[in-house]
């Protein structure tokens, strides 16, 4: 659904059982995620929200993108790494993601990783994931 990024965006509650679980299972990842807002699904602008589920032995691959982005580790734990650097995560972890800093994150305990992630972009598909 295209948005006219013209117009102001409205104020917007969304449930997020009630978004498309979308992921991947191969050489990027092993994770779903349910994308909340984006400019390709909703009428909002400058921001890309969800929350990513990453079950045991779960991982996003290392890899890069333009945007600044943030992670906030909601349940389970995990290990996000940063330009070469491995920092524990548990729930309440928050992370910052410089635009363009090398970064992954794995699930290393036994239950579902949960985290959500915000992008500084209007909409998912401008995300240009870059893989190591």
């Amino acid at each position: 659904m295209g948005t006219d990024r013209t117009a102001a965006p409205e104020a917007l509650v969304l449930q997020e059982d009630d978004r498309p679980v979308e992921g991947w299972d191969d050489e990027r990842g092993r994770l779903t995620w349910r994308p909340l807002f984006s400019a390709d699904s909703t009428p909002t602008d400058h921001l890309v929200t969800g929350v990513a589920e990453l079950q045991e032995g779960g991982f996003l691959a290392l890899h890069r993108h333009e945007q600044a982005e943030t992670y906030y580790v909601l349940s389970g734990e995990g290990v996000v790494t940063l330009g070469g650097v491995e920092h524990p995560v548990r729930p309440g972890s928050s992370v910052f993601l410089p635009g363009s800093v090398e970064h992954g994150i794995r699930n290393t305990g036994t239950q579902e990783l949960r985290f959500f992630y915000a992008l500084a972009a209007d909409d998912f598909t401008d995300v240009e994931y870059v893989f190591s």
